[in-house]
């Protein structure tokens, strides 16, 4: 069954198809036919009058007749006067048929006019109610442009009334403080000459005293020494003298008796003046030696009176530096009543100079105001044409719509009056309700062939599929369009309304509507709304342009590298756990991801018996010190809202046991892993576990598990599965891979098909004599070898780098560069699998296991945010060391520099002075004090533009 096609375009909106058809049932009698009450277009005709049956076998030209009187009998008189009739109505209507087809030629083209009309009109209402949108603001933004250039104007003057009073003011202070200085300056010089004098003096004093006080002392020594040993002296004499003296008496004695008893006293007197004379030698030393104590007493009594005359010397000295102070007072108040008038003159000057500025200010001020009255008024201008364009349009499609609408009418008409002549009965066989062909909605049913496209049209409806905002539109503004028939028993019993056409007020509703007074919204949060709707967009578009630019360094690429273009921030410290970390990291996304961030490197999530999260248990257990696991869920999708990429730190080579077994070792585990000795390996000599021997280092403070049982791995796997598809995160920050082999990583990232993975190999640098080495190869070429287990599916830290920075950036540059003239690192090697840092929560925070120079960090993040590899920027340095924009400066210089994992790097310098590369095409880096430019350099061509400059620290160039 044909359907119509009304023309719903002449009142602004796309054809539609509708299944409205004029019906009249196919009867078996005449009778019926005359009693039959007929619809046209949902009217009721009451009075009999004939009807034209045409079936589909009918030609254009045949047609069989039967002629319905009021009585319902046939009449041969009248059927003759009928056939003239109609054969007059043939005539009519080869001519109607022309016509109609001429109709149907220009219906045609109007259709296509109308469907590519439909086609631009949703551009041309988006261009209409954008451009009213953007007018009506602009016109409001005008006026309040106008509005605050006025009012800023009159701030503006006031401002400069203020700043000219409080220039005059700042004068005024200028000249006190100018005073204040001078006194300060003539009081700290002459402070500094005082204290000069009297320390000089102190000192003269302090050396006077202990002169005297060591003369004192030494007077005192002497005359205590001699008078002790005079003392001495004279006791033993006296009591020598007595010993003799009682010898005497008793020889005296003896004498006497001899003398009475007759005997010869010649050899008792001959001793005794032996003795005597004996007596009169000890006395004349012992006057000799006080003779001497006499002299020293008197060379010490000298000395005290040179030390008093040395005394009085430097009072004199003191004395004279006072009056030499006095004069120097006297000659800076002179110089500085002569500074005081220079100051004055220059004080003068400056008002003078204000005055002219604030002229100039003014003038400026007010050809700023007719500048703004001109933009203002062409504004307005613009305005006016513009609304002047739109009603034109307006008028132009009112004109268009009428006319369509009149041509419609026309077209009803004649189609109603071809309709009169023309049902008619077609086939013998009355029985068959198929052959009918039914009128629909005003239009006639004429015999096309199936391949027709005007047939296609007007059965099938519409070239192309309704869009659904179009659909929605539609809805919103009309009732119900009726479902297409397909077949005439379900047309005929159908009873919809009528459609009901949206008028033209309410077409153009969309683009004429403003804003009511009850539809303002909070500032605050409108502007909160629009910066993260404007932000997400601006994330989206980078992506698509990223997608549609096809570049492949922008491209994932592999597990190990993301993007090629990843920033990792290590967005935690040994101490965060003390703090509900996950909801105060989640509030740090945004200014993360506005920053140049990429990646965001968690805490381990698991619990833990150490609260730092590196010694886990149940790993299934997700709450933790840093915050339970929704606080963990909700910040990864604050991460995820920023695209920020959610690295999680997994701890794979240890496990601690939750029970003892009958041997009192830690080695059972419980919860969703409950595994036992057996995963434990053999040769880790604190936990007697019975799997096969480690693979790599034994890590001595838990259950190092054997990650060669296929048990372990699987439910390893799983478990990492979980954490990528129920918690979120994008990738793994892998602990220390030195305790199993690479070969397993390998097998764990494929299985869980990270984002984004880094290993953390921590082996020593190789020292001579307390001084690192130069040649690092050794280092590097075991962190490289695991790499290349894992078949280089996982990035790795450069602690090569690392460590030759801490000693290159202390004047040895030459460090910097291999025997092979590239960087000493793993970057040289193999830059796409090298992650840089200068430090982290083992080597820094409040471990300090190997802290970087804090007085080089500006340079060291320098080095590895220009350098190939991928950066990864520490927490405390971020939000803690005041170094945040230096950092985001770096950040910003390596995206303009377009610097990825793989840029390739070439040395220019390396020596005692500095260093200098070229890094990609478009970055240059400058370490070090020496004087250099790209300019001077031979191999360095192109134009470049200094884009850093931390003078003797680093300077970086950019290419123009």
């Amino acid at each position: 069954m044909g359907a119509a096609l009304l023309p719903g375009a002449a009142f602004g909106i796309r054809p539609f198809v509708i299944n409205q058809p004029f019906i009249c049932r196919r009867t078996t009698s005449f009778a019926a036919i005359r009693n039959r009450n007929c619809f046209f277009a949902e009217k009721r005709i009451s009075r009999p009058f004939s009807i034209v049956y045409s079936g589909a076998k009918d030609s254009d030209d045949s047609f069989s007749e039967a002629v319905v009187g009021q009585d319902g009998h046939l009449g041969r008189s009248e059927a003759t006067g009928l056939e003239d009739e109609l054969t007059m109505t043939k005539k009519a209507l080869v001519v109607a048929q022309a016509k109609q087809d001429a109709l149907e030629k220009e219906r045609d083209q109007l259709l296509e006019k109308l469907a590519q009309s439909e086609a631009k009109k949703p551009e041309y209402m988006s261009a209409i109610s954008d451009d009213n949108e953007v007018a009506i603001p602009e016109v409001e933004a005008a006026k309040s442009l106008f509005q605050k250039a006025l009012k800023e104007s009159v701030e503006e003057r006031f401002a400069l009334e203020s700043k000219l009073v409080l220039a005059k003011q700042d004068a005024i202070d200028l000249a006190v403080q100018v005073e204040k200085l001078a006194e300060i300056a003539f009081h700290q010089a002459t402070i500094h000459i005082l204290q000069d004098a009297q320390l000089k003096i102190s000192s003269a004093e302090t050396t006077a005293a202990e002169g005297a006080h060591l003369i004192e002392k030494r007077i005192m020594d002497a005359t205590e020494s001699t008078v002790s040993s005079i003392v001495e002296k004279s006791e033993f004499a006296i009591g020598r003298a007595l010993a003799i003296a009682e010898e005497a008496s008793e020889h005296a004695k003896k004498t006497t008796e001899t003398l009475i008893d007759n005997a010869s006293p010649f050899d008792q007197i001959a001793s005794v003046q032996a003795e005597n004379m004996k007596l009169q030698g000890i006395i004349s030393d012992l006057e000799s030696q006080l003779i001497i104590a006499r002299n020293e007493v008197n060379g010490l009594k000298l000395e005290v009176e040179q030390t008093r005359q040395q005394q009085k010397a430097f009072e004199q000295r003191a004395i004279d530096a006072e009056r030499a102070l006095l004069d120097f007072k006297e000659s800076t108040g002179k110089n500085i009543s002569k500074q005081v008038e220079e100051i004055k003159t220059f004080m003068k000057k400056m008002k003078i100079d204000v005055t002219k500025r604030t002229k100039a200010v003014s003038k400026t001020f007010k050809t700023d105001l007719k500048n703004i009255k001109t933009t203002v008024e062409a504004a307005k201008q613009m305005v006016r044409l513009k609304d002047y364009a739109y009603l034109n349009r307006f008028k132009a499609l009112q004109r268009s719509l009428k006319a369509s609408e009149d041509a419609l009418r026309a077209w009803r008409q004649r189609t109603e009056m071809a309709e009169s002549f023309l049902l008619r009965e077609s086939r013998q066989d009355e029985g068959d309700a198929d052959s009918i062909y039914v009128v629909n909605g005003g239009r006639i049913d004429l015999l096309k062939t199936d391949d027709s496209q005007k047939w296609k049209l007007l059965s099938d409806g519409p070239r192309t599929e309704i869009p659904q905002w179009m659909a929605r539109r539609i809805q919103e503004i009309s009732t119900k369009f009726p479902p297409r028939k397909i077949g005439v028993a379900e047309a005929m019993t159908s009873k919809f309304r009528p459609l009901e056409l949206p008028k033209e007020d309410e077409v153009w509703s969309i683009a004429q509507e403003k804003p009511k007074q009850g539809d303002a919204l909070d500032e605050h949060i409108e502007r909160e709304t629009l910066e993260k709707k404007r932000n997400a967009l601006e994330t989206a578009l980078k992506r698509k342009a990223t997608q549609l630019q096809g570049d492949p360094e922008q491209t994932k690429l592999e597990s190990a590298t993301g993007t090629g273009r990843e920033i990792v921030f290590q967005a935690f410290n040994w101490e965060s756990w003390r703090r509900q970390w996950y909801s105060e990291l989640a509030s740090k996304s945004t200014d993360l991801s506005q920053a140049g961030i990429t990646a965001v490197w968690l805490p381990p999530p698991t619990q833990s018996v150490a609260p730092q999260g590196y010694m886990p248990s149940d790993l299934y257990n997700l709450n933790s010190s840093y915050g339970t696991v929704e606080d963990l869920k909700s910040c990864i999708q604050e991460m995820h809202s920023q695209d920020l990429v959610v690295l999680g730190d997994v701890v794979l080579n240890h496990r601690c046991a939750q029970k003892q077994s009958p041997n009192g070792v830690w080695n059972i585990y419980d919860g969703k892993l409950a595994w036992g000795p057996e995963a434990i390996v053999c040769d880790d000599p604190n936990f007697e576990g019975r799997g096969n021997p480690s693979t790599g280092d034994i890590f001595h403070a838990a259950p190092n598990i054997d990650h060669s049982q296929d048990f372990v791995r699987k439910d390893i796997k799983e478990w990492l599965k979980w954490l990528r598809s129920d918690i979120g995160y994008d990738g793994w920050r892998l602990d220390f891979v030195r305790g199993f082999s690479g070969t397993y990583v390998k097998e764990y990232i494929e299985a869980s098909n990270p984002v984004f993975s880094i290993g953390e190999y921590w082996d020593a640098m190789k020292y001579e004599h307390g001084t690192l080495c130069y040649n690092q190869d050794a280092h590097r070429q075991r962190i490289v070898d695991w790499v290349n287990a894992t078949g280089g599916t996982s990035a790795a830290f450069d602690m090569t780098t690392k460590g030759i920075l801490h000693s290159a950036l202390h004047g040895e540059y030459w460090r910097l560069i291999d025997p092979q003239g590239k960087p000493p690192g793993v970057m040289g090697w193999w830059p796409s699998r090298a992650v840089t840092f200068v430090e982290n929560h083992d080597t820094g925070s409040t471990q300090g296991h190997w802290p970087f120079p804090r007085d080089k960090l500006m340079q060291g993040y320098a080095y590895i945010l220009t350098h190939a590899g991928t950066p990864t920027i520490f927490y405390d340095h971020f939000y803690d060391f005041g170094i945040r924009d230096v950092i985001t400066e770096l950040i910003e210089a390596r995206k303009r520099g377009g610097i990825h994992c793989r840029s390739p790097t070439k040395i220019f310098h390396a020596n005692n002075e500095g260093y200098v590369a070229r890094v990609g095409d478009s970055l240059v880096l400058k370490l070090g004090h020496f004087a250099w430019h790209p300019s001077r350099e031979n191999l360095l061509d192109g134009s470049w533009k200094k884009f850093i400059d931390k003078k003797t620290d680093y300077q970086v160039w950019l290419r123009e």
